[in-house]
């Protein structure tokens, strides 16, 4: 017996903004598992800006995605066959088999996942990637102390939201976001805990940031006018933990960087990128964390879910135009 799957291929490189024609849904039909083999339901796509990156046929520290063949990415699911001793039908797992319906797995490539206090969703938001990206960045790149003032572009993400609620919970004295609506900015402060929140879209975000100078943290999600903004900011000794650039991922051309990169001599600043794969020895401590603030209610999150796989193209671009409140996601 097989079980028609749908897949969204990559058809075409994008030269700038994707568009719909660079990409392809197709149908396979996957056989039942062989030994040591489980068959998923995907119940959860995630939909990522890094994802970007990826579909250009470049060098990076995440290999690109081939050209007509299955894109991957963080998905959740219902195990609906299996063939393995260790994970049986009905477990909900995580795994990289995304941008599809179905995945045949080897049973070592899934993570069972206990939905039983939170839903298999919160696995890829703030339980899972983006959420570990945003505490590696506050703990082990940036070095948060109790007290220090952080910015966090980008704050109404995934990423961003989450690390706003963890560096008040590592001891921030006070956390400013930048978000592209006054709905958004509401949110960061009305429920997630936010000193301050910066709607970019309103005024120029380095004017409006300077009122709340000196900053002693930035996570930056963004780049662009948003990094320039925060080096302007940033106090003497000032850390810069460079997570993404969303602003320039869809840039045709190379885009120029900061014009005032000669206050990193002068105010002696560090900026230093990071990938959240290189952390895996704080997987364990991350995990037993956010489970505590996600129990005292100190950890939350929204997600903003998109029907169907045909959809899931138009999930990743509105994730880039920042249509997404939270954790963008596909259901498929």
């Amino acid at each position: 017996m097989t079980t028609t799957a749908r897949e969204v291929h990559l058809a075409s490189r994008p030269q700038g903004w994707p568009t719909p024609d660079d990409f392809r849904t197709v149908e396979t039909e996957l056989a039942d598992p062989g030994p040591g083999e489980v068959l998923v339901r995907n119940t959860f796509v995630s939909v990522d800006p890094y994802m970007r990156g990826r579909m250009n046929d470049v060098k990076s520290y995440v290999p690109p995605f081939a050209l007509d063949a299955p894109m991957d990415g963080g998905a959740v699911g219902e195990v609906v066959a299996s063939a393995s001793d260790d994970v049986a039908v009905g477990d909900t797992v995580l795994h990289q088999a995304g941008w599809r319906t179905h995945a045949l797995l080897p049973s070592r490539d899934v993570r069972r996942v206990d939905v039983s206090q939170v839903p298999a969703s919160a696995y890829l938001g703030a339980l899972g990637m983006p959420g570990m990206t945003a505490y590696v960045g506050l703990t082990r790149v940036a070095a948060l102390a109790e007290g220090e003032t952080v910015f966090i572009s980008g704050a109404a993400g995934a990423v961003g939201s989450a690390a706003g609620q963890m560096a008040r919970q590592l001891g921030a004295g006070t956390v400013i976001g930048s978000a592209g609506s006054p709905e958004k900015c509401e949110w960061l402060t009305g429920e997630l805990g936010f000193d301050v929140a910066l709607d970019y879209k309103a005024a120029p975000i380095g004017r409006q940031l300077r009122e709340h100078a000196p900053v002693d943290v930035y996570f930056d999600n963004v780049g662009g006018n948003h990094l320039e903004a925060a080096i302007f900011a940033m106090s003497d000794f000032g850390r810069i933990a460079a997570c993404g650039a969303i602003a320039d991922y869809n840039a045709d051309t190379p885009t120029p960087g900061p014009r005032n990169l000669m206050m990193v001599v002068s105010k002696r600043l560090t900026l230093r990128g990071f990938i959240v794969t290189d952390h895996r020895d704080v997987a364990a401590e991350f995990y037993r964390l956010a489970g505590q603030w996600v129990a005292d209610g100190s950890l939350t999150w929204r997600e903003t879910v998109v029907d169907g796989l045909d959809h899931a193209v138009d999930a990743f671009l509105g994730l880039h135009r920042g249509d997404n409140t939270g954790k963008m996601l596909v259901r498929p």
